[in-house]
């Protein structure tokens, strides 16, 4: 079995290398001389040295020259030649015991794909706690994955279609959707591991609460504006980091 980690990645220089250091010693962790994995990074047309990092790393990159989290996640996928596929974000890390569980999963036959809650890191108040609970909470229930953690065979995901090029935003939540149809056509389920998968939670301190609540508001009374646009999904778009 191979498994293609993809990790888009735009203006990701101050905490890339950390990323990919972390899926090569998650593999080592693992040990297993059955499994191959390729690492894939989509420099998302970054202005810094993210694709000099990621190439150092020994990574595979990708150029996709629209700035579009979900065209760049296609794009990595779209060089990939793994049996499956992981993505991952430029900012998270993956641990050993997550792709562990993934395996275990993986290796029983009865999955197409799936996710793992998340675990933001140096969440500065009760309103990221509460933000990360809620999320998680949603995911398990209604088995969707986080962007930053979402694992599928390499065929269900092009037969899905893939991330939507329409969205700006929860292209995964799409995405889990559509995959999770393919899967019981077939008999296969899609899970949402334990975890965690450890991301940044520089969002949360970077970005003002008013401006997280503007986004939250339009998402609610105008979605299908809202996640088309990149203009208003700021926190993703605007470059700061």
């Amino acid at each position: 079995m191979k498994i293609s980690v993809v990790v888009p990645a735009y203006n990701e220089e101050k905490l890339l290398g950390a990323c990919l250091e972390s899926v090569a010693a998650a593999f080592r962790a693992v040990g297993d001389p059955g499994l191959e994995h390729e690492v894939i990074v989509c420099d998302n047309n970054s202005t810094d040295a993210t694709p000099r990092i990621a190439a150092a790393a020994g990574a595979k990159v990708i150029f996709e020259p629209v700035n579009q989290i979900s065209r760049s996640r296609n794009a990595g996928a779209a060089g990939a030649a793994g049996d499956w596929l992981l993505f991952i974000d430029a900012d998270s890390r993956l641990e050993a015991g997550t792709l562990r569980q993934l395996l275990s999963a993986v290796n029983g036959g009865r999955v197409c794909g799936g996710g793992a809650k998340v675990q933001l890191e140096d969440v500065p108040d009760l309103f990221g706690r509460l933000t990360v609970g809620t999320w998680n909470l949603i995911s398990v229930i209604f088995t969707l994955a986080a962007g930053s953690f979402l694992f599928c065979r390499a065929d269900a995901f092009r037969a899905a279609g893939g991330f939507s090029a329409a969205l700006y935003a929860a292209e995964e939540i799409d995405l889990s959707r559509r995959l999770k149809r393919w899967g019981r056509e077939k008999g296969l389920g899609f899970v949402i591991l334990p975890g965690p998968h450890a991301s940044s939670g520089r969002k949360l301190r970077l970005y003002k609460k008013s401006e997280f609540l503007r986004v939250l508001l339009l998402l609610v009374f105008k979605p299908w504006r809202a996640l088309r646009d990149p203009g208003i999904l700021k926190y993703l778009y605007d470059g700061r980091r």
